[in-house]
Protein backbone atom coordinates (compact mmCIF):
# COMPACT_ATOMS: atom_id res chain seq x y z
CA UNK A 1 0.00 0.00 0.00
CA UNK A 2 2.82 2.58 0.88
CA UNK A 3 4.21 1.39 -2.78
CA UNK A 4 0.96 2.54 -4.46
CA UNK A 5 1.24 5.81 -2.53
CA UNK A 6 4.80 6.99 -3.23
CA UNK A 7 4.69 5.87 -6.94
CA UNK A 8 1.45 7.89 -7.37
CA UNK A 9 2.36 10.69 -4.73
CA UNK A 10 1.46 13.67 -7.02
CA UNK A 11 -1.74 12.11 -8.14
CA UNK A 12 -2.90 11.55 -4.55
CA UNK A 13 -1.70 15.01 -3.51
CA UNK A 14 -3.79 16.63 -6.16
CA UNK A 15 -6.98 14.72 -5.00
CA UNK A 16 -6.40 15.95 -1.78
CA UNK A 17 -6.23 19.47 -3.29
CA UNK A 18 -9.28 19.18 -5.71
CA UNK A 19 -11.35 17.33 -2.70
CA UNK A 20 -10.52 20.17 0.09
CA UNK A 21 -11.83 22.59 -2.94
CA UNK A 22 -14.61 20.98 -3.28
CA UNK A 23 -15.25 20.99 0.33
CA UNK A 24 -14.82 24.27 1.01
CA UNK A 25 -17.22 25.35 -1.96
CA UNK A 26 -19.88 22.68 -1.21
CA UNK A 27 -20.06 24.30 2.52
CA UNK A 28 -20.10 27.82 1.06
CA UNK A 29 -22.25 27.57 -2.18
CA UNK A 30 -24.69 24.23 -1.53
CA UNK A 31 -26.45 26.19 1.04
CA UNK A 32 -26.79 29.62 -0.75
CA UNK A 33 -27.88 27.60 -4.01
CA UNK A 34 -30.35 25.96 -2.38
CA UNK A 35 -32.09 28.81 -0.47
CA UNK A 36 -32.20 30.52 -3.59
CA UNK A 37 -34.85 27.95 -4.78
CA UNK A 38 -38.24 30.00 -4.80
CA UNK A 39 -40.49 28.30 -2.34
CA UNK A 40 -43.48 27.58 -4.24
CA UNK A 41 -41.11 25.81 -7.14
CA UNK A 42 -42.66 22.65 -6.23
CA UNK A 43 -46.31 23.16 -5.51
CA UNK A 44 -46.32 23.84 -9.51
CA UNK A 45 -48.21 20.64 -11.28
CA UNK A 46 -46.70 21.57 -14.32
CA UNK A 47 -42.39 22.82 -14.73
CA UNK A 48 -42.00 26.87 -14.77
CA UNK A 49 -41.63 29.00 -18.08
CA UNK A 50 -38.22 29.48 -18.65
CA UNK A 51 -36.69 33.07 -18.92
CA UNK A 52 -34.98 32.54 -21.96
CA UNK A 53 -37.82 31.31 -24.06
CA UNK A 54 -38.19 34.59 -25.75
CA UNK A 55 -34.11 33.98 -27.00
CA UNK A 56 -33.22 33.15 -30.86
CA UNK A 57 -32.99 29.20 -30.60
CA UNK A 58 -29.33 28.90 -30.63
CA UNK A 59 -28.95 31.04 -27.62
CA UNK A 60 -31.50 28.91 -25.61
CA UNK A 61 -29.82 25.65 -27.09
CA UNK A 62 -26.38 27.46 -25.99
CA UNK A 63 -27.77 28.00 -22.32
CA UNK A 64 -29.48 24.84 -22.01
CA UNK A 65 -26.20 22.98 -23.21
CA UNK A 66 -24.44 24.59 -20.68
CA UNK A 67 -26.34 24.40 -17.88
CA UNK A 68 -26.55 20.58 -18.43
CA UNK A 69 -22.93 20.22 -18.21
CA UNK A 70 -22.85 22.16 -14.95
CA UNK A 71 -25.48 20.26 -13.50
CA UNK A 72 -23.26 16.92 -14.76
CA UNK A 73 -20.35 18.36 -12.83
CA UNK A 74 -22.48 18.97 -9.64
CA UNK A 75 -23.93 15.45 -9.76
CA UNK A 76 -20.74 13.70 -10.41
CA UNK A 77 -19.14 16.24 -7.74
CA UNK A 78 -21.78 14.91 -5.46
CA UNK A 79 -21.24 11.33 -5.82
CA UNK A 80 -17.43 11.93 -5.10
CA UNK A 81 -18.57 13.51 -2.19
CA UNK A 82 -20.21 10.58 -0.83
CA UNK A 83 -16.78 9.37 -0.04
CA UNK A 84 -15.12 12.40 0.21
CA UNK A 85 -15.37 15.38 2.49
CA UNK A 86 -18.48 17.79 1.09
CA UNK A 87 -22.80 17.43 1.25
CA UNK A 88 -23.21 14.90 -1.59
CA UNK A 89 -26.20 14.49 -1.26
CA UNK A 90 -27.47 18.28 -1.35
CA UNK A 91 -24.69 18.71 -4.37
CA UNK A 92 -26.65 15.62 -6.37
CA UNK A 93 -29.91 17.43 -5.50
CA UNK A 94 -28.21 20.90 -6.99
CA UNK A 95 -26.96 19.09 -9.87
CA UNK A 96 -30.72 17.13 -10.54
CA UNK A 97 -32.55 20.93 -10.43
CA UNK A 98 -30.10 22.17 -12.61
CA UNK A 99 -30.33 20.12 -15.28
CA UNK A 100 -32.76 19.34 -18.09
CA UNK A 101 -34.33 16.13 -18.71
CA UNK A 102 -37.45 14.36 -19.32
CA UNK A 103 -39.59 13.62 -16.35
CA UNK A 104 -37.41 16.06 -14.18
CA UNK A 105 -39.74 17.26 -12.62
CA UNK A 106 -41.06 14.09 -11.32
CA UNK A 107 -38.01 12.96 -10.30
CA UNK A 108 -37.21 16.16 -8.33
CA UNK A 109 -40.65 15.77 -6.42
CA UNK A 110 -39.93 12.17 -5.72
CA UNK A 111 -36.56 13.21 -4.11
CA UNK A 112 -37.76 16.19 -2.56
CA UNK A 113 -40.44 14.30 -1.12
CA UNK A 114 -38.17 12.04 1.40
CA UNK A 115 -38.82 13.57 4.92
CA UNK A 116 -34.83 13.62 5.58
CA UNK A 117 -33.93 15.93 2.51
CA UNK A 118 -37.24 18.33 2.81
CA UNK A 119 -36.37 18.67 6.66
CA UNK A 120 -32.56 19.56 5.57
CA UNK A 121 -33.42 22.14 2.99
CA UNK A 122 -36.09 23.52 5.39
CA UNK A 123 -33.66 23.91 7.68
CA UNK A 124 -31.10 25.39 5.85
CA UNK A 125 -33.71 28.15 4.55
CA UNK A 126 -34.64 28.70 7.97
CA UNK A 127 -31.35 29.82 9.16
CA UNK A 128 -31.43 32.49 6.47
CA UNK A 129 -34.60 33.48 7.23
CA UNK A 130 -36.36 31.98 3.61
CA UNK A 131 -39.88 30.39 3.67
CA UNK A 132 -39.66 26.45 3.85
CA UNK A 133 -40.19 24.89 0.30
CA UNK A 134 -43.81 23.53 -0.50
CA UNK A 135 -45.11 20.66 -2.03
Amino acid sequence: MTTLIYTHENLFLWLAIVSGIGFIASILLIPWIVTKIPSDYFSHPKRQKYLWDNQPQIIRFIFIFLKNILGVLFIIGGIAMLVLPGQGILTIILGLVIMDFPCKYKVELWIIKHPFILRSINRLRAKVKQRPLEL
